[in-house]
């Protein structure tokens, strides 16, 4: 089923004001920019940006969500044995972020802790997401017969959950100094492999 053309320019303002929004957020930070700067930015009336969005922090929140759309697909369909998979999971997670930039990173991790005083905090299903595409990814391997049947997904779900969002704390709180996504690369390389030798079919 094809767009209209309403469709399409709707999508399109929506992708100037994501555009506008992530740029001004990741140059002054979410608390020092205004609805009427992202607009400006984006070239479309104040009013417009109420169309899309509630707040100004859902442009965070939704840039967020957009970065991890495709990674678990991407996962599966990447090459070699279950823990290239798993790699290349990690390794995009983190390189997202990293892309996206240190600043926005900061600013999203900001938003989940103290949301805003709207009584609301669209970030909150980030985690249960993250939680379910991993758990989806282990239990992929699982039907593919490259993990045992009883590997414990739950508990390996939470365990990576884990390190990939302390990593990007500890990366934030760093302001950047170094890759995240080589600091992932780090871990894949000399600890995946130990961490499920147990649960991988040989």
């Amino acid at each position: 089923m094809l767009m209209t053309n309403r469709q399409l320019a709707a999508m399109e303002t929506r992708k100037k004001l994501l555009n506008a929004g992530k740029e001004i957020i990741c140059r002054k930070g979410l608390t020092n920019v205004s609805v009427e700067e992202i607009t400006e930015a984006a070239g479309v009336s104040k009013g417009t940006f109420y169309t899309y969005f509630k707040r100004k922090e859902d442009i965070v929140h939704e840039l967020s969500r957009s970065m991890f759309g495709e990674i678990l697909e991407y996962a599966k369909a990447a090459d070699g044995d279950f823990l290239e998979k798993l790699k290349c999971y990690m390794m995009n997670f983190s390189g997202y972020i990293e892309q996206s930039s240190v600043r926005l990173a900061q600013e999203w991790v900001k938003n989940v802790v103290t949301p805003a005083q709207t009584g609301e905090n669209p970030d909150a299903g980030k985690l249960s997401s993250d939680l379910s595409d991993i758990s989806e990814l282990l239990s992929f391997g699982v039907r593919q017969g490259m993990l045992k049947p009883d590997t414990p997904v739950p508990q390996l779900a939470h365990g990576l959950v884990d390190l990939l969002y302390g990593q990007m704390l500890c990366w934030s709180m760093s302001n950047g100094t170094y890759s995240l996504k080589e600091r992932t690369r780090e871990f894949c390389d000399t600890c995946l492999e130990q961490m499920f030798q147990e649960y991988c079919s040989h």
